[in-house]
């Protein structure tokens, strides 16, 4: 396969650009639901750009409409930590009203695995409507209008003080039956994963008809992986009995 050149005025540009910058741009374009721009560069005439998927920039005109917005967004870094107001659950994350949005806004947002370290079956195990919550930035999007939030990054992983029990027998709870093992808590925000291959019962047996969710289990603790933040569980006097 040939590799070509980077275009060094997409460099130069790229170079030149930052992420929240404004430029005045002129349609050249459209490519199905996208817009393509050409960059006013005073200084070196007039570069075509895009997207910023396969080295182009990503602009958005919708960002300029709200000065306030932005200014706030802009604001923003990753890592800062920020106070708000949870003003949604839903099924796929909660909405928040981060302490010095514009008005009117709802910037916040935090994704169901930046909940909470522990195993939850629906956002609202983890956080109400009206709650006032203390949460780190991990990034701020001028594009999007919106601050992706995670309350996890404040909480002190559970598996630190846990990773002593590798090799140790474990009397735990099922809490989920998959189809390729099942899921056993083993403390408050511990859950490890039992695989079908320890479960027995034949080649054709399913974790469902071995074991039944809110049933007790004692398993071994084979690994407690920090880095993946994983737990890997064998069955005690499980895997003969076939």
């Amino acid at each position: 396969m040939t590799a070509f050149a980077p275009d060094p005025r997409l460099e130069s540009l790229r170079g030149r650009l930052l992420p929240g910058a404004v430029r005045t741009v002129r349609v050249v374009g459209f490519d199905g639901a996208d817009v393509l721009v050409r960059v006013v560069d005073a200084g070196e005439g007039a570069s075509e750009t895009g997207r910023w998927r396969g080295g182009q920039p990503h602009f958005s005109a919708r960002a300029c409409e709200n000065p306030a917005l932005r200014a706030f967004l802009l604001g923003c870094a990753p890592g800062q930590v920020v106070t708000g107001t949870v003003a949604g659950v839903h099924g796929f994350g909660v909405f928040v009203h981060v302490d010095g949005e514009p008005e009117g806004m709802c910037t916040g947002f935090v994704r169901v695995p930046d909940l909470t370290w522990g195993w939850i079956e629906h956002p609202s195990q983890a956080v109400e409507a009206g709650r006032r919550i203390t949460a780190e930035v991990i990034t701020a999007e001028t594009r999007s209008g919106q601050i992706a939030l995670s309350l996890k990054a404040l909480q002190e992983d559970p598996l630190i003080r846990f990773a002593d029990q590798a090799g140790l027998v474990r009397t735990g709870t099922v809490v989920r039956v998959l189809p390729f093992g099942v899921l056993v808590r083993l403390a408050p925000d511990v859950v490890g994963l039992l695989h079908l291959s320890e479960l027995g019962g034949g080649p054709s047996a399913t974790p469902g008809r071995l074991v039944a969710e809110g049933e007790p289990i004692t398993v071994k603790v084979t690994e407690v992986d920090l880095e993946r933040h994983r737990v890997r569980l064998c069955a005690v006097g499980r895997a003969a009995e076939s």
